[in-house]
Order: C-alpha cells, then sequence, then structure tokens
C-alpha cells in the first residue's frame, strides 16, 4: 500500500486536524502516516487550548518516518509557529516528496491555531517548497496581501501567492455566491471549479480536501487530477456530515470510499515489475533516451489512462536504474502504441520499450516469440504500429528498425518480465 503523511495537529474532538486527515487518506486507499505538531484542546465550539511540540521532536518525526518509508505524497495543516514552519521546510526541501500545505491559522469554530509568527514564516519558507497550497478566503487575502471581494481579486491573489512557482487553490466556500467556485491556479492558468453550495462546510473540511489530494496524489494522479477528485470526492463528505456535540457538525471524510481499486493495482504492478526489470535488462538494451514500461487499465481509452515509470528508466553510471515512481499520463508515445495494439486485442495491455541492440530482434525470433517488423515509412509511433498490425493478431514482438527500438507486448507487467526473463 502507498503511503501519505500528514504534519498537523491533534483535534482532541476528532473532526480535524490528524485525525481528519487519517480518515481521509485511508477513505482514498493510502497508509496515513502522522507527524504532530501540536495538541490541541478543542471540541466542536472552540479551541481551549494549544501545546506546541518543540520543533527538534517534529523534525524527529519527519525524519524517522522518511528515513523508514518511501513517502509518495505529503501535506501540512496546522504548524502553530515559523520554528515549526522552519523545521519542516527544511527537512522536507531535499526529501523530492510532492507537498500540499493546508495554511491553517484559524480554526472553523473562530479560534486562532497561530501565533503571530506563522504567516511570514508561511510566505518564506514553506510556500517555495509546495507543490500546492490551498487557502480558504481570509488565508488567501493574508497571504496575498490583498481584500478579495470579486472573481477578479480570487484571480489577483492566486497569481500573488503563486509567484514563486507553487500551484494554488482558492477555495470558494467562504464567498457569498449560490455556486462555490474554487480557483485553481496552475501551469499559470486559472481553472474554475464549480459545485452546488450544499449545507456550512462544518469542522475539518480544509483538512479532509487537502489530505484528499495528498492521498490522490501518493497513488499516482497528477496535481490537476487529485484536486478534481478530492473536490468531488468533498462534496460527498460535506453532504454526510453529522452532529457529535453542540457546536459545529463534523465533516464526514470516509465517505464514497474511492473504487480506485484497479487503478492502484495497475500503479503497483508497474512498480513491481519495474523494480524487477532494472535487475533484468542488461545495460546495453537501455537506449541514450531511457526506456519504459506501461500499463494500462481495461478498456482505456487515452494516455491519461496508462500507467509507466515517472522519467523513465536509464543508465546512470552504467547501471540501470528507475527515475520515478509509476504514474498515470507519463509514458508519452509509449501510451499510444499501446493503446493501438489495445484495438486489435484489449487483452494485451502492456508493452516494454526496448534497444535494438546487436542482434536482439534475432534472438526474439529464436526463441519462438511473434515478431513482425517495421523498418520504414516514417509517421508517429502508433501509426507505425498501426501497419505492423495490419489486422492480424498482435504478435509479442515489434522491430521498428528505423528506430533501433524493439516494443515486447504482453498481457500485464508480470507477463513481460517472464518474457524478458527468456530474452536475457
Amino acid at each position: 500500500m502507498r503511503t501519505a503523511l500528514s504534519i498537523a495537529g491533534s483535534d482532541s474532538v476528532g473532526g480535524a486536524g490528524i485525525q481528519a486527515d487519517i480518515k481521509a487518506m485511508t477513505a482514498v486507499g493510502v497508509h496515513a502516516a502522522t507527524v504532530v505538531t501540536a495538541v490541541t484542546a478543542q471540541n466542536t465550539c472552540a479551541v481551549r487550548g494549544i501545546l506546541p511540540i518543540p520543533a527538534e521532536m517534529i523534525g524527529m518525526q519527519l525524519e524517522a518516518v522518511l528515513d523508514d518509508c518511501e513517502v509518495r505524497a505529503a501535506k501540512t495543516g496546522m504548524l502553530y509557529n515559523a520554528e515549526t514552519v522552519a523545521t519542516v521546510a527544511e527537512v522536507l526541501a531535499d526529501r523530492g516528496v510532492p507537498l500540499t500545505a493546508d495554511p491553517v491559522m484559524v480554526a472553523t469554530v473562530g479560534d486562532r491555531l497561530a501565533d503571530t509568527t506563522l504567516l511570514q514564516a508561511l510566505k518564506d519558507r514553506l510556500l517555495p517548497v509546495c507543490d500546492l497550497v490551498t487557502p480558504n478566503l481570509r488565508e488567501a487575502e493574508l497571504l496575498s496581501g490583498i481584500r478579495i471581494e470579486n472573481r477578479d481579486d480570487a484571480v489577483f491573489a492566486c497569481e500573488i501567492i503563486g509567484k514563486g512557482g507553487t500551484s494554488v487553490l482558492l477555495k470558494g466556500g467562504h464567498m457569498d455566491t449560490a455556486v462555490v467556485t474554487d480557483y485553481l491556479y496552475l501551469s499559470s492558468e486559472i481553472t474554475e471549479i464549480r459545485n452546488p453550495r450544499l449545507e456550512r462546510a462544518g469542522h475539518g473540511s480544509g483538512c479532509t480536501l487537502s489530505a484528499y489530494i495528498t492521498a490522490y496524489q501518493a497513488k499516482g494522479e497528477d496535481l490537476m487530477n487529485s484536486v478534481l477528485k478530492a473536490r468531488a470526492l468533498m462534496q460527498e463528505s460535506i453532504a454526510a456530515q453529522y452532529r457529535i456535540g453542540h457546536g459545529e457538525p463534523v465533516i464526514g471524510p470516509c465517505t464514497g470510499c474511492t473504487g480506485d481499486d484497479i487503478r492502484y493495482a495497475v500503479l503497483k504492478a508497474v512498480d513491481d515489475a519495474a523494480e524487477a526489470l532494472v535487475g533484468t535488462v542488461p545495460p546495453g538494451y537501455v537506449s541514450e533516451a531511457g526506456i519504459n514500461l506501461a500499463y494500462a487499465l481495461p478498456n482505456a481509452s487515452g494516455p491519461g489512462e496508462v500507467a509507466a515509470v515517472d522519467k523513465r528508466i536509464s543508465l546512470h553510471d552504467g547501471k540501470v536504474v528507475r527515475n520515478g515512481q509509476a504514474k498515470f499520463g507519463v509514458a508519452g508515445r509509449l501510451s499510444y502504441a499501446l493503446l493501438e495494439v489495445m484495438r486489435t486485442d484489449p487483452e494485451k495491455r502492456s508493452i516494454v520499450s526496448l534497444r535494438n541492440t546487436g542482434s536482439l530482434a534475432d534472438i526474439v525470433e529464436e526463441i519462438g516469440f511473434d515478431a513482425v517488423s517495421v523498418d520504414e515509412g516514417g509517421g508517429s509511433l502508433s501509426e507505425r504500429v498501426r501497419r505492423a498490425l495490419g489486422g492480424r493478431p498482435v504478435p509479442e514482438a515489434i522491430v521498428l528498425g528505423d528506430e533501433g527500438i524493439v516494443l515486447i507486448v504482453g498481457r500485464d507487467p508480470a507477463d513481460l518480465l517472464s518474457k524478458l526473463r527468456c530474452i536475457f
């Protein structure tokens, strides 16, 4: 199971903070590791007390988790003060873990969850190491320094907050509109995400949304899809809110447990196969640009439903190494070749590219694999695969002579690995 990390405060009533994050991440299907930044005495009506955890202990928690677990994505919630921000930023800066920051400053009940040093520390230390920050209206005003009264203000605030390179999801729940509009600032573009306004969001809404986003990233979704999926699930969570006390209702983060089991199984199969592949394929069969292994969802309709190794598999100091984890939408033109294969045989959902070093094409035929060659004619990779198939059953190998590539086709990554072990 993949692991996501929550770095946040403990909520004694169990509706927000670490407790909400664990429930939300579990609902999406990932394991939730935690780093506790503060202990609060609060309920659905008020925050009665806050005990910050010493920065040294926060750093020790972080290092303990990161040294042992393969954390695929992380989020921050309540950090409380500048010292905690500095510790978290310093530890995460060189870890390469996608980070979502929920800039918690005020509880749903209106009580402060930060001291006076936090705001500037968020701007100076945390935003520069974030992939995404998820402020509500008031938090966006504080981070941007402007008053937000309309769409133009919201867009301008996103641009100010994201000027250092982080993406921004400005949540529109506190805006006085019939339809809730969230503003996602990603790659210098604004995407408006509209949802019907339900009941008041309730205790733990901000924590739950950022935890959903983090969990989807941990499962291999890109940032845009993570936000869209999380926001859709958030509607269900708001609709499923319930009361446990006399104050704010509590979000239902365990609603709609996603049914993403197939997507996770595909990602895990690619990860497992890639790990085995680096010890199976000799360096000479890895091209300068690298090779990749792809695996599609059943009945995949586009490259976003094809998983592969992010940043490919390449050579480093003469050794075969994988440069990233399995993700959807990163297979590039190999995904189009696989989709072309699946049009002929939907059961053949996996493909690996190899450099046609020496006599690889001959070896493939000598061991009894069905192979087809395409040496000329130009066109895209998918067009050449289409010509190679030519209406015949899908072969086990497709040799692209003009590119010096051999494509091995299989039912799934395990099937590909068994074939590669026959070859090598």
